[in-house]
């Protein structure tokens, strides 16, 4: 297992390792699909983003320390709403006090997003 991570290049190797994991559970243990979504944001699009009221400047897409995944049911359904992501959520949780799940913001939730906080505080 890895050491609890010190630099942001170890806090990207540890959040990667956990997406695998998250990936691999959504395949196998929930039966879905997925394909990924964003997962490295340039400060221009975090600034407009931010000035259209649809994110933030400062968002963990930019330390690539988020990533957007796109479940689909059984039938190649795109699922959309953010209680379709409530498992997958809960075990990326689970994996470390440090990740986050989108589907817990209380101001905009985003179900499909799946995060780690350098601080360990979640939303």
């Amino acid at each position: 297992m890895f050491k609890m991570p010190q630099k942001l290049s170890d806090l990207q190797k540890q959040f990667a390792y956990h997406c695998a994991k998250l990936i691999i559970y959504i395949f196998d243990e929930l039966e879905l699909t997925c394909t990924l979504g964003e997962a490295e944001r340039p400060e221009e699009t975090a600034a407009r983003y931010a000035a259209e009221g649809i994110g933030t400047s400062n968002s963990l897409h930019r330390e690539r320390l988020a990533l957007d995944l796109h479940l689909y049911d059984e039938n190649g359904v795109y699922l959309t709403r953010s209680e379709d992501y409530a498992e997958a959520g809960e075990y990326w949780k689970s994996l470390s006090v440090m990740n986050r799940w989108g589907g817990d913001f209380k101001s905009r939730p985003d179900g499909n997003h799946f995060s780690r906080t350098p601080d360990g505080v979640r939303a």
